[in-house]
This record gives C-alpha cells, structure tokens and sequence, in this order.
C-alpha cells in the first residue's frame, strides 16, 4: 500500500474509496449499531451479513422518493 501511495495514480485511486465504499460501511456500523458478528462460523457470518446487507437496502428504497411514489 505504501508504494501505492507513492504515485499520484495510487494516491486518486485510494482518495476516491470515501466516495464509493466507505460510507456504507459507515452508515452500517454508526447508524444501524452493528460492529460484530453474534454467530460464528463460515455458513452463519455471510448469512447474517447479507440479511443487514438486505435490509440496508430496503431502508434506502423505503426512505427513497421511489416508494412514495408507489403509495
């Protein structure tokens, strides 16, 4: 990473991650309060990850105008 960062190419790449990703990330640990995993193992951590995933986005289309506008 180190090197990465030594080149302006590395260094627009990385400062772009605030604008894609890492705000979801965020959103989700900050604001829905989920920092941990409460099942352990490798069937149970990607089950429960898709199900905050899941209703994450029914959050954003029930907050969005597109919901209202099928009411």
């Amino acid at each position: 990473m180190a090197r990465k960062l030594r080149t302006v190419r590395g260094r627009c790449t990385y400062s772009r991650r605030k604008q894609i990703v890492e705000p979801v990330f965020g959103r989700i640990k900050a604001v829905r309060g989920f920092r941990l995993f409460l099942l352990r193992g490798l069937e149970n951590v990607p089950a429960r990850w898709d199900l905050i995933c899941l209703t994450h986005n029914f959050l954003k289309l029930f907050r969005s105008d597109l919901a209202l506008q099928l009411v």
